[in-house]
């Protein structure tokens, strides 16, 4: 990844423009989009979890045309295969006559790479993208290939649709950094998005940066420090999501199996981080830690039967572990 040469108020200035652009096609839902762009700037794979008709799919399309990254879509369907996904070898005709096998790159050779609809595929093809959201890479026929950088999965899923979908494998959640809701829009929102849908204009959102600019974004992201007593307090989270962790509220033993992995420490630091930077502080904090305990942990539970039974949410058990965790002192909370 490139060093960082960009300036913390010009890393300001270039998320607030994003923001602005994707503001032309999606009406509302800042708290997602803001989620979503510091996903971005930590490098990170997000998914969007929402009923049909949210935007999620024009919220990603739009990000896409706000950055000048190379965009790649896979419409995941039964039938798609891991090689609709990676490429594959293909024979062709050399300039000589013979009979040559060719490497033709899939969709995922792609700096921003959406995965609509990604619970309807089967899991051998979900698997297909393992090696690519964390290795950035991709092997077929015994050779590996390099993913262009940045290198960004944003995938989409439809929660409440269960016929033809298939359960995302625990592996392949971990991987996501952030994973968001998407919630349904108020009356005013709503009445916007009928207002601006209705009359015929579309807005395109305009670019707004670069490739290069925005590997020096993520550089910059994860340069900035984060004291120890912050990275302890991300620490104790994730242990406080494992049934036998110190700490483990009740909930958590009674309705957890497994709590979240170590990326999930990683992604709390690393989320605070770039939203340390976008609210102009030069450190982390532990407020910023536990801004983004929510997207960062809940999709890395894995939750037992009581839980299915009692209808409990991933959300109200961070809720659990973030009020059973004690907050360091005022005095060193908000410290670098």
């Amino acid at each position: 990844m490139a060093e960082p040469t960009i300036s913390p108020e010009r890393y300001a200035e270039v998320v607030h423009a994003i923001e602005s652009e994707v503001g032309k096609v999606i009406v509302g839902q800042r708290d997602v989009v803001r989620a979503v762009v510091v996903a971005m700037l930590c490098e990170g794979h997000v998914l969007l979890e929402g009923v049909p008709g949210l935007g999620k799919t024009m919220l990603l399309k739009a990000l896409s045309d706000a950055l000048t990254l190379e965009f790649g879509r896979i419409q995941f369907t039964p039938d798609l295969m891991p090689a609709d996904v990676t490429g594959t070898q293909v024979l062709e005709t050399d300039e000589s006559g013979g009979r040559v096998f060719r490497f033709r790159e899939g969709p995922v050779f792609a700096g921003l790479v959406l995965a609509d609809e990604i619970n309807r595929a089967t899991p051998k093809t979900q698997s297909a993208l393992l090696e690519a959201m964390q290795e950035r890479a991709v092997t077929v026929a015994g050779a590996t290939r390099a993913l262009p950088r940045p290198f960004l999965v944003m995938a989409t899923q439809n929660p409440i649709e269960q016929e033809g979908t298939y359960p995302l494998p625990e592996a392949q959640l971990d991987r996501f950094l952030f994973k968001i809701e998407v919630g349904f829009p108020s009356a005013d929102e709503l009445f916007e998005i009928v207002e601006r849908t209705t009359t015929g204009h579309e807005a395109t959102p305009n670019a707004v940066t670069t490739a290069e600019e925005l590997a020096s974004m993520i550089a910059l992201t994860r340069r900035v420090p984060a004291a120890s007593h912050v990275t302890r307090h991300a620490i104790d989270l994730v242990v406080a999501t494992h049934p036998q962790g110190e700490g483990a509220p009740g909930q958590i033993q009674r309705y957890v199996r497994n709590g979240a992995s170590p990326r999930g420490a990683q992604a709390l630091i690393l989320g605070a981080k770039a939203t340390a930077l976008l609210d102009g502080r030069p450190s982390a904090s532990v407020d910023d830690v536990r801004a983004v305990a929510k997207d960062s942990l809940g999709h890395r539970l894995v939750l037992g039967f009581e839980a299915v039974a009692d209808a409990v949410a991933p959300s109200a058990l961070v809720d659990a572990v973030l009020e059973a965790v004690p907050v360091p002192p005022s005095g060193v909370r908000g410290a670098p």
